[in-house]
């Protein structure tokens, strides 16, 4: 009876990554995509630590057997499951509004980091000098902004929104539907 609860708890933030998952087939603008909403969530909501990475990647292959994969897709996945633990680590126990907001700006700086990394390790665009590195990342902050948003721009803010959202409803829904969500 207990394993019947516990999946009955997992299922509202299942159906959350699932809808945000969606966000990413259907036309958006460019980096503005709830991956690390999803990822960190995933690493709040799922009890089970093996769910809370699971359900998050799984999401993303998905979405990414639609939108197509790229060379430094292992680079994407290791980002995403790094902030998936920090989902399970920082906001688990401490999910208010300020944490979040710190997580998702934690997350898509080290999404940034890790990614154009990844580029300069592996593309053959760039010396494998710190001043390649350098430029890699400046080269990698166009992808991060557009016009009229500066720096890391529509991707943090397609973070905020997505997480923010996430983590709105799930609170909904535990004032709502408390038998049915696993308290933070």
């Amino acid at each position: 009876m207990e394993s019947k609860s516990k999946l009955k708890k997992e299922i509202l933030p299942f159906s959350l990554i699932l809808i945000a998952s969606g966000f990413r087939i259907i036309p958006h603008p460019p980096n503005f995509a709830p991956l690390t909403a999803i990822a960190l969530f995933g690493g709040a909501t799922f009890e089970n630590r093996i769910l809370a990475i699971f359900v998050p990647f799984l999401a993303m292959l998905i979405s990414d057997a639609i939108i197509g994969f790229h060379s430094t897709m292992w680079a994407v996945y290791i980002s995403f499951g790094l902030i998936a633990l920090v989902g399970g680590a920082y906001l688990r126990k401490q999910n208010k509004f300020k944490n979040i907001l710190i997580a998702t700006l934690a997350s898509s700086f080290s999404f940034y980091l890790i990614t154009n990394f990844a580029v300069w390790l592996t593309s053959g665009m760039y010396p494998h000098t710190i001043a390649g590195l350098i430029q890699c990342y400046i080269f990698g902050l166009p992808f991060y902004r557009t016009t009229t948003l500066e720096l890391f721009g529509i991707s943090i803010v397609g973070d905020l929104v997505f997480t923010l959202s996430l983590f709105g409803a799930y609170r909904l829904a535990e004032k709502m539907l408390p038998s049915t969500v696993r308290k933070f």
